[in-house]
This record gives C-alpha cells, structure tokens and sequence, in this order.
C-alpha cells in the first residue's frame, strides 16, 4: 500500500510539472564540473540571492562591480582631496569654497604655496584665486602656475603684493595658456614688474581677458610702450587701473611711450573704466589721450586724479570730454586745478549728461567756483560731489546746499566754515537718501551737534551708513550726548568721533549715552575714538558691551603691554568677536 500509494504521489508530481521544467531539469544534471564558474564569482554581493545564476547573469554582474568599483574609487578620492582642502584652509582660519579661494592676507609661505599647488586637482570648479598680500611666496610663483591646468576654468587671478620678481612673472606667462577663460589679473603692488618683466606678458593674454590691473608696479615709460601692445590684442577689455605709477612719463620717451599706450585704446573700444591716478601725467600726455577719447564711446569711469602737473592744462582734455557721453564718474581731486581749468571744466559739464560723481576735492580753487560747477551740473542724478579741501566760503556753502538733496554722499572735510553754519547744509537733506556723512575737521560747535541730533529724530539720517566726525574738538559734552541720545542711526556702519593727533579730552560726560546707543546700532561695525582718555572702568564696560559683537573699536590702549595682551586675547578667542583695542 505505501509503495502503491508513494508511487501515485511521484506520478502526480510529475503530471503538474511542465515540460518546459523537465527539459531544464535535465540540461542542469548534464553539465559537468568543468562547465560550471567556480564558487568565488558565483557568490552574490548582495545577501538575498541565494540561487545558483546563469553564466550572463553572473558575467554582466561582474561588470557592474568592476564598474561600481571604479566610481566608488574616484569618488572616494575626490572626498579624500577635498578634505585636504579642507584641512588646508582651516589652518589658514578660511572656508572652503569649491569656486572661490580667497588667502589674502594669510602669510603664505613657499612651502604653503607649494601645499595650494598640489590641491588645485581637487578644485577643478575653481573661477577665483587669491593669493594676494603674501610677501613670503615672491619668487616662487612656478611651484603654483605648474598646476594651473587643473584649474583651466579660472576667470579671476589675484595676486596683489606678493613681491612677484621677472621669473615669477615669466612663469606665470608660460602658464596662462591654461588657462583661456581668464577675465580678471590684478598684479598691483608688484614693484619688480616695472623695468622690463612686464614685456613677457606680451602675446600671452587671452582676448577673453575683462580687467587689468597694475596698480603701484613702477612702470616706466618702456613699459608704457608694451602696455599699449598687450591692450592692442585685448578686445573685450573694460577695466584699466595703472594708478600710482609715477614713472610712466619719466625717460627720454615719455611722451612716445603714452602716445603708444593711449592710441592702442581705440582697439579697446569696450573700456569703461580707465584709472590713471598718480601717474606723472603731464599735459603734454593729455593731448596724446584727448585723442583716444572719441574712440572710447564706452568710457563711464575716468580717474586722473593726483596729477598735479596737469595744472594750467586742463583745457586740452576739456575739449574732447564732450564724446564721452556716457561718462558717469570723473575724478580730477589734488590735480593743482587752476580758476582757468576749473572755468574749462564748467563749460563741458553740461554736455555730461550721464554725470552722477564728479570729485574736485583738495583743489584750493574750486571754493570759489562751487555755485558754477553745481549750475552746470545735473543735480537731479548726482550721488556724490566732495569738496574736501576746497577752502569752502559762505556764499559756496549756500550753493552746495542746492545739490545736497540728491546727493548719497556729503564730504566737506577741512572746511572751517561749515562750523556754526551746518544747519545750512543738514536743513537740505532728503530722507533715506544720504548714505555718508562727512565731517571731518570742520570746526563743529556743541549748536551743531544738537541740531544734527534733532535732524536724526525726524528721520532724516535713518539710511546713513557712514558718519565722520573726526577731529572736531570744540564740540562741548552737551553736543556729543545730545547727538548720541538722538537715535535714528538705525543703519550707521562707520562712526569716527577720533579726536586731533596730539590732542586729548576725557569722555567720561558723554560715554553713558554712547552705551545707552549701542543697542540702537545694530550695523555698526567700526567705532572710532582715538585720543578720547576713558577710566579703566568705563574702558571694562564699554569692551564688554561690545565683545559679542563683530565690530572693530579703534582707541588707544592704555600702554603697549595691555595692547599687547589684548592682541593675544583677541587671536585666542575668536568666537567672542573682534575685541577692542
């Protein structure tokens, strides 16, 4: 019976499987040992398979791996590199920015420079490298640009004070062919480019190139000359600065040197903005740019400012000045302007229609012509017109009242006369609209103060950002809590009430309405109060007050060991804030 009956049941199994199932079944049992892959590449990497798989299965599993493999590997590294980075920055007291580095001011060494050269592979995103203010790396540029191809997307290069001798600067020629896409080079304060190491740059310049910048690198008048090479091939340059070079127009070829730089501008059509501040510009050399400027139909931005030889030549720029019809910003302060220059001047000012800053600060002359300038001017678009230095007078401080409304900076440092009359010029002011306020050594009285405080309780000063007052010891007590009580400074950054060198005066009066403001400035980051003598207590209570705050406070210590010990301070606790000095 159980036979019979076991029988029965086999033979039922076999009816309910299929023929497709037998088939298989038998092809399985006829494969031999040698047919079959061996136990090691069988093996799943995954815990639920638990079958034998099929030759293809396995072999495209395996591809899988050694791909996964592969891109877990690359990954890996890519994170490893990046935590060098990483660790790398946070030794400099930076963060990590996969397109922007930033090591200003970090006291980079050769072997620091060296370290930075090997992690460029880990930042191939990178757009902005800054390495400026790092003496220490002059001479050893190479160690860096050998890398630079792993960075070919680069568009802005900083390298601002780092010594860079004429082999750095031949390096670095040799390697911006890696990097095409370059649109800012700043080599300002490089002294040891001036004299010829410039000249290996020429040709190694990409057209995509936007800025230029050689501030300060004492370039002589050849250099000149192979500047105006390196513009001629720059088409999409906008920005110029070669500021502070006083020796451009020093040598026999002075002049053939700017006519060269100057006439190669026209090749430039898309410059903006030309800075040729402190260069030595005689007006000889204005005649060579007068001619470049009807090329130049672009130009918004034109520095000449601290040229004093251009006095008495004013007038040959003057005249082409007209072309320049999108010109928004002219600077020509401490230029020895002359009644005749500034007169030349006066007469293109309408013919500026695109106007908003125009700086003639520190030419004694022009206190007498304010009413003029600011007839000829567009007042209803000007945002910044400083007559520092100007030897200001009544009848030109009623005239600057006229253009103060629009104006979002007011600067008539070094004027005595605003003192005891600057309520002629506060009672013009527009609400939200002035964002500086400049003071400076202009003989306020205690009246003055009181009635600025008054001005801020209405509101007018509510966007004010900057306010100097510096240098103004007349003001009694009254004037300096009346205004500090006032309020209404809501935005105010930047505030210097610093007293005269060689002058000092207890505030000890005032300095509890000062605490009771600080509260009210929650933008302020810079307070100034130099020579201002203040109590070890009050000194103890005004730092506390302030140490949780990022703001700097500029005083004077009590002598060097406590200046010293608060340096140390303030490095070892840099989550409490910039402490005071």
């Amino acid at each position: 019976m159980e036979s019979a009956d076991g029988q029965r049941g086999r033979d039922s199994g076999s009816q309910r499987r299929s023929p497709l199932d037998v088939i298989m079944s038998q092809i399985r049992r006829k494969r031999t040992a040698s047919d079959r892959k061996p136990l090691g590449r069988l093996l799943s990497r995954t815990s639920d398979q638990t079958g034998i798989p099929e030759d293809g299965e396995t072999e495209a599993r395996e591809e899988r791996g050694q791909s996964s493999g592969v891109s877990e590997a690359a990954v890996s590294e890519r994170d490893v590199g990046w935590g060098r980075v990483c660790v790398f920055l946070q030794r400099l007291g930076k963060k990590a920015d996969s397109r922007s580095l930033s090591l200003a001011h970090c006291d980079l060494t050769a072997t620091d420079l060296l370290e930075l050269a090997t992690l460029l592979q880990f930042l191939p995103q990178l757009e902005e490298l800054d390495v400026s203010w790092n003496e220490l790396i002059g001479g050893c540029l190479k160690a860096l640009t050998s890398h630079l191809q792993h960075v070919g997307g680069i568009r802005a290069l900083r390298l601002c004070s780092c010594r860079l001798s004429a082999d750095d600067i031949t390096a670095l020629s040799e390697a911006l062919v890696c990097v095409p896409l370059l649109e800012i080079l700043d080599l300002s304060w490089n002294s040891g480019i001036g004299g010829g190491a410039l000249h290996g740059l020429l040709g190694k310049l990409h057209p995509p190139l936007r800025e230029l910048h050689l501030v300060a690198c004492q370039l002589t008048a050849a250099d000149a000359t192979v500047l105006g090479g390196l513009v001629s091939a720059l088409h999409s340059l906008c920005v110029l600065d070669v500021s502070c070079n006083p020796q451009l127009t020093q040598g026999v070829d002075d002049v053939s040197g700017f006519t060269e730089l100057f006439s190669s501008l026209p090749h430039a059509a898309s410059i903006t903005t030309l800075r040729l501040q402190a260069c030595g510009l005689t007006t000889d050399s204005l005649d060579a740019l007068s001619g470049s400027l009807r090329c130049l139909p672009s130009l918004r931005e034109l520095d000449l400012s601290c040229n004093k030889s251009l006095s008495g030549g004013l007038n040959r720029l003057t005249l082409h000045l007209a072309h320049l019809t999108h010109l928004e910003s002219l600077d020509l302060h401490l230029c020895c302007l002359t009644h005749t220059d500034l007169e030349a001047l006066i007469q293109v000012l309408p013919s500026l229609t695109a106007l908003t800053e125009l700086d003639v600060s520190s030419n004694k002359e022009a206190g007498g012509v304010v009413h003029s300038l600011v007839s000829a001017l567009p007042l209803t678009q000007m945002r910044r017109l400083p007559f520092k230095s100007c030897s200001l007078n009544e009848e030109s401080a009623t005239a600057l009242a006229l253009a103060v409304p629009y104006l979002h900076s007011v600067d008539v440092s070094w004027s005595k006369v605003v003192g005891g009359h600057l309520a002629l010029l506060l009672d013009a002011l527009q609400p939200s609209v002035i964002l500086e306020l400049r003071l400076s050594s202009c003989g306020l009285t205690t009246d003055d103060l009181c009635h600025l405080a008054a001005v801020c309780r209405r509101g007018c000063l509510s966007s004010l950002r900057v306010l100097d007052l510096s240098y103004n010891g007349s003001v009694g007590d009254d004037g300096w809590s009346s205004l500090l009580a006032a309020g209404g400074l809501g935005s105010l950054e930047d505030v210097d009430l610093s007293l005269r060198p060689l002058t000092s005066a207890p505030c000890s009066a005032w300095l509890p309405s000062l605490l009771c403001a600080l509260p009210r400035l929650p933008a302020l980051t810079r307070l100034a109060v130099q020579r201002w003598t203040i109590s070890s207590q009050d000194r103890q209570q005004l730092s506390h007050r302030l140490r949780k705050r990022s703001v700097l406070l500029e005083w004077d210590a009590p002598n060097k060991d406590a200046m010293s010990s608060f340096k140390a301070t303030n490095q070892e606790s840099p989550e409490e804030g910039r402490p005071e000095e």
